[in-house]
């Protein structure tokens, strides 16, 4: 939970791996919802062109400035190649989202210094610690 905490209070600049303009995915509705919230939301597919009225880049190394933090919206398989982009750009953490879990992946942002959190909802953990009293 304090790498929950601590990527929620700290990110303001999330780049979205896998983010779809489809309003039916997770992805759309998970990133608009952060959007609202008060983050920058980049997405990162090489599918899209725009999504949420921002830019799409076709990967990470393709995102100009810096980025805090890295949601993932990808199955595991691709989990690796984008925890060695995150760590390539200088990403502060890896989110990876509900149903999404790499191990080895996990590890190596770790051992790189990134904050990781597998297998959580971004969205639902920002709701819980906002209604979770004060500590």
């Amino acid at each position: 939970m304090d790498a929950e905490r601590e990527i929620l209070q700290s990110a303001r600049t999330l780049a979205v791996v896998g983010l779809s303009s489809n309003p039916q995915r997770a992805s759309f509705g998970v990133s608009r919802f952060l959007q609202r919230a008060g983050y920058r939301i980049i997405p990162v597919n090489p599918n899209e062109t725009e999504v949420l009225g921002e830019k799409a880049w076709p990967s990470l190394l393709d995102v100009p400035g810096p980025v805090d933090c890295v949601v993932v919206f990808r199955r595991p398989e691709h989990v690796p190649e984008v925890v060695e982009q995150a760590i390539r750009i200088g990403a502060r953490a890896v989110w990876m989202q509900e149903g999404i879990s790499h191990p080895q992946a996990a590890e190596r942002a770790r051992s790189a210094g990134l904050l990781v959190v597998e297998n959580r909802c971004m969205m639902i953990a920002m709701l819980q610690l906002q209604a979770a009293p004060p500590a």
